[in-house]
């Protein structure tokens, strides 16, 4: 017991020593202490200008505890105190990450908001350090890219497909309709497409619900189930034309017929017109299958109206074709007081050649004779 309240007598003296402001006493006063607290002796050789003994003093704490939150931003002061900025962003990130995964106390908000204000001076000269390096070079947007993700400034998303992953092709959001000899023929075909698309729009309202609930399958987990509010009119479905479609809309099947669509029994050619009313949002999600890419050719579009896969966004212009790949995360929205309808069918990745499509179809085709087809919207 006497060993005891010798032990809480120092350490009180310690810290009256500190609160007065005398780091020298309150040094010497830890130092009769056979195991003086940590962060009390951080703190004194804190006052007393050392450093290296801070350091050390921190570090028997995150020994024990390694996301000891006070620890954490008294490490980064500490480097901060040295001109090791880089070292400093390190530990108050830690900080920041460990506070917004468990909380911090209330005394701990105002040294947090300095930790984040530091993060961000740094961030800011970062970034202008690499913009200086690079300021000289013709516009290159996968080094912009590679940047922005360097500073958090972008998301890094990946094809993550719901069903088949086919390994080694790029990590595209989006192709370009100059990359296709194609994509000019059929944008050439958009008017005769929306005279078609009017014509049957005043006739009826053929669209169906874009997500169906099916009698013999689980019901998708998506909140436009069963919505005409996203519809759909389908001119090719599960490798079979439409024929009453069809038969109405000949441009849009002329116009299909130049685009390079998997055929594969039972699932391809898959095409429609995709209709989205407005004030709808398709949330984010993945298709199927990173083996295809998903082609927009817009006929109503409307302005605030946009299309994101991955971190960008582009809106829909009429005439003017949107090809991305629909495994990478992607969502839609029509913000506007206007519907918006777009043609939407798939073609094959240009990446993949002709022998490795047909395994590839052979492939699918065994996938969906063993088994329920899952039901592939294209997105």
């Amino acid at each position: 017991m006497k060993d005891q309240a010798r032990e809480t007598a120092l350490r009180d003296a310690a810290i009256a020593a500190l609160r007065r402001g005398d780091a020298r006493v309150a040094l010497a006063t830890l130092d009769e202490m056979a195991d003086p607290p940590a962060m009390l002796l951080a703190q004194a050789h804190n006052r007393s200008g050392d450093l290296d003994g801070e350091a050390a003093a921190l570090r028997r704490i995150l020994d024990g505890d390694m996301r000891n939150l006070p620890a954490l931003l008294a490490m980064g002061r500490n480097a901060l105190a040295r001109d090791d900025e880089r070292g400093s962003i390190s530990w108050f990130r830690a900080a920041l990450a460990q506070a917004a995964a468990t909380g911090a106390p209330p005394q701990l908000q105002p040294l947090l908001q300095q930790a984040q204000a530091s993060v961000a001076r740094s961030s800011e000269r970062f970034e202008d350090h690499l913009s200086a390096a690079i300021r000289d070079l013709p516009p290159l947007p996968r080094i912009v890219q590679a940047t922005d993700l360097l500073l958090g400034k972008r998301n890094l998303y990946l094809q993550q497909p719901s069903m088949f992953y086919f390994p080694g092709l790029p990590q595209r959001a989006y192709y370009e309709r100059t990359e296709f000899d194609w994509v000019a023929r059929v944008e050439a075909m958009t008017d005769a497409i929306v005279a078609e698309l009017a014509a049957v729009r005043a006739q009826e309202d053929a669209f169906a619900p874009y997500v169906q609930t099916s009698a013999n399958r689980p019901a998708p987990n998506n909140p436009l189930r069963d919505d005409p509010s996203w519809g759909a009119l389908y001119f090719w479905q599960g490798g079979a034309p439409v024929a009453e479609n069809a038969r109405r809309c000949p441009a849009v099947m002329a116009a299909l017929e130049q685009a390079p669509m998997p055929v594969i029994a039972g699932r391809s050619p898959m095409a429609l017109w995709s209709l989205l009313k407005p004030g709808t949002h398709i949330q984010p999600h993945h298709g199927l299958l990173n083996t295809r890419l998903i082609c927009h050719l817009p006929l109503w579009a409307p302005d605030d109206c946009a299309l994101r896969v991955g971190a960008e966004t582009r809106a829909w212009r009429k005439g003017e074709m949107l090809i991305f790949d629909d495994s990478i995360e992607h969502e839609a929205w029509n913000r506007s007081d206007e519907t918006r309808v777009v043609l939407l069918f798939e073609i094959w990745r240009p990446e993949i050649g002709a022998e490795e499509r047909e395994a590839l179809a052979r492939l699918f085709q065994a996938i969906d004779t063993f088994g329920p087809t899952q039901i592939d919207s294209g997105g």
